[in-house]
Order: structure tokens, then C-alpha cells, then sequence
């Protein structure tokens, strides 16, 4: 990790850069495949399969005989993880559930708010090198609460055309209605045109690399809602000398495992933790399987030091980390006045990893500064609020008129008539 000491405000930017491509890059080669996807449904989906993951397939459906094979072949300590991680994110997600919302605004005017839940999502899993069958739990639990009645989850097959077995078992635990052997941009395209075995949805969820990225991003220009753009992992650690240097080490390495172009930062009041911090990367770092990719991601990664935990504040929320670990002296400061953060984790003793899996906070969470303006995702996020509204003839009489003046103001009288013929009736 490179160390940078005491950087100026105005070289922020530059320094919080994220190691990604700009959509210019990506967006030609997704363009191209969703309007083959488009013209060509299945067809088109099957060729860059084998195109991009290497494997051709008669049928992409998961059947109910490969569940079956996938459940057996899952260990019983990881169903028992499973299971507890399960418990957890539902206490956790259905504790978000909330009333109708009921005003009578006027008298005879009542006003009201329910939340319906959408009714056909697509989930995307990404397989590769680390299948991540949490984000089944994170993502298939919520819409399970919500009441979502069409869940579709597309994951890509490996070159023996499976996908991995604790992805099958997390969805079938989890109430996922069809599971299907598609990944990347393909898949990304099925959920928005629809083909004759990908269903079109109404949203699309989950994480991926870049190009997955950028094709749910355009996705939204046919008429699909997203998540949120999710991209590249990335963690922002603040620490001083309070913290243990082996925690914020392994938190750090935890992140950067997950993709060359991940991004880990360390922020410090001390020059001291970053040195201790540094040695334990290093040395850590040796021990891990996933080495070559943890370190391409170390290489984009920094350790910045700054003389006050104001300066600190200042920084992270300019970069906006889609994961905040805090390990100071004072706490407090950071929880009570953090703005821009997709998930904030407190204390020596609470890892990263413990929101990825079990703790119960979803792990879906906004990357590339878009905590700015995008929550994580939560229960709201499989439905949507609809209001309601009745008037009564004492409602329309104590406001027709003034709905009126305002019709003729803005110069919409057919708005205007709708209310004067009624208050005409009622006279």
C-alpha cells in the first residue's frame, strides 16, 4: 500500500480515485450484447456463454434433481451456518417492516401510504472464484419478507456447466422460484428483454464486476429498476493507535481478496499504526490462497495519514466507502457525524466479514461513492409505496377552491372543471 502524509484537500480527488474502467470503456461491448439479446433471446444468451464462461449448455434451468444433488453435497457445518446467518438477516430485515401511513389532511380528506412489494425481481450472483452464496441469503431473504412473487436468480456456470452446490442450497432455502446457468452481461440482458427461459423483471439485484455493472446501469434505460450500481468492492478503515494492527491488517486483506480491482484504504492519525499495519499486510498477506489477486488490489490500495480526526471525517466522506470500519479512541465522533457510507462497523472486534455473512445488515451495499446517494440494500427495496386518497363531499367543499385557483393559475382548466362540476353538483 503506498503511505501518503498529510495530503492537501485540493489533491483529494485524485487520491481517492477508484482503480476502475469509465463506462466509455465498458458500455460499447454491453450495447452489443444486450441488442443481440434483444433480436436473438436464448440464442444470443447461449453464445456468450460459451463466449465468456467457456461451457455450452442444452439446458440452462437448474432442475430439481441438481437442487437435490446440491443440498447433499453441502456440508452439515455449513447448512448450520447457513442457517444461523438465515435467522439473523430475517430478525433483522422483517424488524424493518413498517405501518400504514394514515392522515386525515384536511377534515374529509384522508390520505394514506402502503408498500406493495414488486412483484417479479431478478437476483445476480456472481460465480467465478468466489461464488458468493451469502448474497443469496442478502438478497432472496428480504424479497421472501416483502412478499415478491417471482424471484429469478441467474448465477454463471462453471466449465462442468453447475453452479456451485451452497448457491443452489441458499436458494432453495430462501424461497427462490427459478434458478438459472447464465452470468454476465447475458444475464443482465434476459432480466431486462425476458427470453423463452429467462423471465423479464421489474428490478434487478446484486453485485458483479464492472461489465455487470454498467449492464444494469443501462438496463434502466428500458424500463428495469436496479438496486443501486454496485461494482468493485472497496473498505475505508480509520484507525489510531487504540486499534490492533493485525485486526485492521486482516480487515483490509479481507476486502482485497475479493478482485484485482478491489480497493482498500487506511486513514490514520497515527504514523506509527500505518508502519504496524504495513508489516502485518505483509506478512498476512503470504498466508493467503487468493495472494495474487489480494495483492493487485494492495497495489491500487493507500495508507493515508492526517494530523485530527476532523481531517479524517472530512476525507471519508468525501471518498463515501461502500464499507467503514471505525477503530479509534473516539468512536463517536465518526458514528455521529459519518454522511456518506454504505455499512459502518464499530470496535476492534467487529470485522467486515461479520456483515458479509451472519451478523444480520445486508452486505449489498453501494460502491464508487454512491453511498452519497444510495442506501444499501433493505426491505424497502423489494417494494414499492403507494399512497391513497378519498374525499368526501365535505372534503371537496373546503378545498375545491383553492384546487381551482390553482388549476386557472397554471393555466389547466380542464383540471379547474373537474372540481367545479362537483362543487356544482353539491350546491
Amino acid at each position: 500500500m503506498k503511505t501518503i502524509i498529510n495530503p492537501s484537500k485540493k489533491d483529494w480527488t485524485k487520491i481517492l480515485q477508484r482503480p476502475t474502467k469509465t463506462v466509455d470503456d465498458i458500455e460499447n461491448t454491453v450495447n452489443q450484447v444486450f441488442d443481440d439479446v434483444k433480436r436473438n433471446g436464448d440464442v444470443a444468451i447461449d453464445k456468450y456463454t460459451s463466449i465468456f464462461d467457456g461451457v455450452s449448455l442444452e439446458n440452462t434451468t437448474v432442475s430439481n434433481e441438481e437442487i437435490k444433488e446440491a443440498i447433499a453435497e453441502v456440508s452439515n457445518d455449513l447448512k448450520e451456518a447457513i442457517n444461523v446467518a438465515k435467522e439473523n438477516i430475517t430478525k433483522f430485515h422483517t424488524a424493518q417492516k413498517t405501518e400504514k401511513v394514515f392522515v386525515e389532511t384536511t377534515n374529509g380528506v384522508s390520505c394514506w401510504q402502503e408498500k406493495r412489494p414488486i412483484q417479479k425481481i431478478g437476483l445476480y450472483i456472481p460465480g467465478g472464484t468466489a461464488p458468493l452464496f451469502s448474497t443469496v441469503l442478502m438478497l432472496a431473504i428480504p424479497a421472501q419478507i416483502a412478499g415478491c412473487k417471482e424471484i429469478v436468480l441467474c448465477s454463471p456456470p462453471n466449465k462442468e456447466g453447475r453452479i456451485h452446490s451452497a448457491i443452489l442450497y441458499a436458494a432453495n432455502l430462501c424461497g427462490v422460484t427459478k434458478i438459472i446457468k447464465v452470468g454476465g452481461i447475458q444475464a443482465i440482458a434476459g432480466f431486462t428483454f425476458g427470453t423463452e427461459t429467462i423471465p423479464q423483471v421489474y428490478k434487478i439485484f446484486g453485485p458483479g464486476n464492472q461489465f455487470v455493472t454498467v449492464a444494469k446501469q443501462l438496463s434502466t434505460k428500458h424500463g428495469v429498476a436496479i438496486d443501486m450500481p454496485a461494482g468493485p468492492s472497496e473498505l475505508l478503515v480509520v484507525a489510531d493507535d487504540s486499534a490492533n494492527a493485525s485486526f485492521v491488517a486482516s480487515d483490509l486483506l479481507s476486502q482485497a481478496e475479493h478482485g484485482a480491482d478491489s480497493q482498500v484504504i487506511l486513514v490514520s492519525t497515527s504514523k506509527e499504526l500505518i508502519k504496524e499495519v504495513s508489516f502485518e499486510i505483509e506478512k498476512q498477506l503470504l498466508d493467503l490462497p487468493r495472494v495474487e489477486i489480494a495483492q493487485k488490489a494492495i497495489d491500487n490500495s493507500k495508507s493515508i495519514f492526517v494530523e485530527t480526526d476532523e481531517i479524517a471525517l472530512d476525507l471519508i466522506n468525501e471518498y463515501g466507502p461502500e464499507h467503514f470500519i471505525v477503530c479509534t479512541k473516539n468512536n463517536n465522533f465518526y458514528i455521529d457525524n459519518i454522511e456518506n457510507a454504505g455499512s459502518v462497523f464499530i470496535g476492534n472486534y467487529t470485522p467486515e466479514s461479520a456483515g458479509d455473512y451472519a451478523s444480520g445488515t445486508n452486505h449489498t451495499l453501494p460502491t464508487n461513492g454512491f453511498s452519497k446517494a444510495y442506501s444499501g440494500v433493505n426491505l424497502d427495496s423489494f417494494t414499492k409505496s403507494i399512497t391513497f386518497q378519498k374525499i368526501t363531499k365535505e372534503g371537496i367543499l373546503n378545498i375545491g377552491n383553492f384546487i381551482g385557483l390553482m388549476a386557472e393559475a397554471e393555466g389547466l382548466q380542464a383540471h379547474k372543471n373537474a372540481v367545479t362540476l362537483r362543487l356544482k353538483d353539491l350546491k
